[in-house]
């Protein structure tokens, strides 16, 4: 089996999905094996709400992946999403001396102060730089022009504290080391989203289980992100109002749901089965379906912000396993009040080259699209000592530590926060160091300048007293007395 490869672990609200690759010289990954647990009892919205059950999944995923790999597994790569994540808007302002150039120490030092920026109960896991404004114009790249007044435009994006605290948790708990988080948007637009469609701006909607992701791109920029708490499974839930169960309703779901019929479809006589004993109206579901849908699509629509209406000429992409739905394309289109979209693109699977023979990964369905773009971001081998079945298999064998950085050396956090890594505990800890030791540099420098601020305006004043006055004239007049006159 190979010896190097790249793991990566994607946790969903129904799903946890592990995956293990290679990367071809071509471009192409070759996936080499991929498994899934239940997380229903552990993964609410996106996020851990149960750490131990969490772990628990986590230890299943690694064990299955390592008896397929036949080697242990050293780190792995992470997707952060769900429920909280949210983008806002800041400002930065830097007033300068006239005519000064920009240089690309003021650009750090605006990156910097937004980085530091505090949110209650929350945390800025990535900033997405929208442009810069030089005096009165905007430009991408300010560095080398002159001007009195530098202003950085910034698009933070924001996710609870303790969220973050508990999905480290889970992973420490279970003795797996994190080899990278990643924001799961940003990779999934980074492998469905085309050049074309970036730069020209579009919106990519992930139509998940208990959560849909909406992120906007404009010039090749993040403009909006924000994730709204409402699924495929709220549809399922709301099917069971039928006097049904939910494993029912989601077959049911599978079976005959639709996004959006035409009222000249519809017909009134007929009945959808349950089972052998138990029928529906049609009619009923198809309105049950539709309200939860519409509810859906048109809070995607007000997710959009106004300003980029008409401008997004990529058109809207859907994704993920919602985005199978039958006429889920013509509900976008009809429940639209107010964004002027022409193109819609279902991408059902990911513009990388995979090579596998995996029906998760040939059905190309949509929902492994996320895993699949946080497996093309791992760029470090994840692959641990080859696992042998032998006497002496475990003799020399070094445990894996959860906390192994060995791989990769503490980066400045501007390096992480611009590129959709999630910084790791230790960069985090090294910004603040860092920002801890440049605050007591400027509150020193601060203070021995109004030292000598003080020093001077005491001796100005001591200068300009009376008394400093009538003591110079004093010795004035007795250095007349005593200096010999002129003959």
């Amino acid at each position: 089996m190979a010896k190097e490869f790249i793991v990566a672990i994607e946790l969903g609200s129904s799903k946890m999905t592990g995956i293990a690759g290679q990367k071809n010289l071509d471009g192409s990954i070759t996936v080499l094996a991929t498994v899934q647990e239940n997380a229903e009892s552990c993964i609410r919205k996106g996020v851990v709400y149960n750490i131990d059950k969490t772990g628990q999944c986590l230890t299943h995923i690694i064990t299955k992946l390592k008896n397929i790999l036949k080697a242990d597994i050293a780190q792995v790569y992470v997707g952060v999403g769900g429920q909280s994540i949210r983008s806002m808007k800041n400002v930065i302002v830097k007033d300068l001396v006239t005519d000064t150039i920009v240089s690309q120490e003021m650009i750090d030092e605006l990156m910097d102060t937004n980085r530091n920026m505090s949110y209650p109960d929350q945390e800025i896991l990535h900033a997405a730089t929208q442009e810069y404004k030089v005096d009165y114009q905007y430009q991408a790249d300010p560095v080398g022009i002159q001007c009195s007044r530098l202003e950085g435009n910034f698009l933070n994006i924001l996710w609870r504290k303790n969220f973050y605290r508990n999905l480290n948790t889970c992973f420490d708990n279970a003795g797996i080391a994190i080899a990278e988080m990643y924001l799961a948007p940003l990779a999934l637009a980074d492998i469905v989203l085309t050049d074309a469609e970036k730069r020209s701006g579009c919106i990519l909607v992930d139509l998940g289980a208990e959560t849909t992701t909406v992120s906007v791109y404009y010039k090749n920029i993040l403009r909006h992100l924000a994730v709204i708490p409402l699924g495929g499974n709220n549809i399922t839930k709301d099917i069971t109002s039928l006097q049904m169960d939910e494993l029912d309703a989601e077959k049911m779901k599978l079976k005959y749901a639709c996004a959006y019929t035409e009222n000249s479809a519809i017909d009134e006589t007929l009945t959808y089965s349950i089972d052998k004993d138990r029928k529906i109206d049609s009619k009923t579901f198809i309105e049950i379906i539709e309200g939860r849908v519409q509810e859906i699509v048109e809070n995607v629509w007000f997710q959009v912000p106004n300003e980029y209406s008409g401008k997004l000429l990529g058109g809207l992409i859907l994704t993920g396993g919602g985005a199978n739905m039958p006429n889920i394309e013509k509900a976008f289109r009809t429940f639209n009040n107010h964004i002027q979209i022409e193109k819609i693109r279902i991408a059902k699977f990911v513009n990388t080259t995979i090579h596998s023979t995996d029906p998760l990964i040939t059905e190309k369905d949509g929902r492994l699209n996320t895993v699949l773009g946080l497996l093309a971001k791992g760029d470090m081998n994840c692959a641990g000592d080859e696992i042998r079945n032998d006497l002496f298999s475990g003799i020399d064998q070094k445990p894996v530590n959860a906390n192994n950085t060995d791989n990769r050396n503490t980066r400045n956090i501007n390096e992480t926060i611009t590129t959709g890594i999630v910084p790791t505990a230790a960069e985090k800890k090294q910004a603040e160091e860092d920002a801890r030791k440049k605050k007591e540099a400027e509150d020193e420098a601060k203070r021995i300048a109004e030292e000598e601020e003080a020093k001077r305006i005491a001796e100005e004043k001591r200068k300009n007293s009376f008394t400093h006055k009538a003591m110079n004239n004093i010795k004035g007049f007795f250095k007349k007395m005593i200096e010999p006159e002129d003959e």
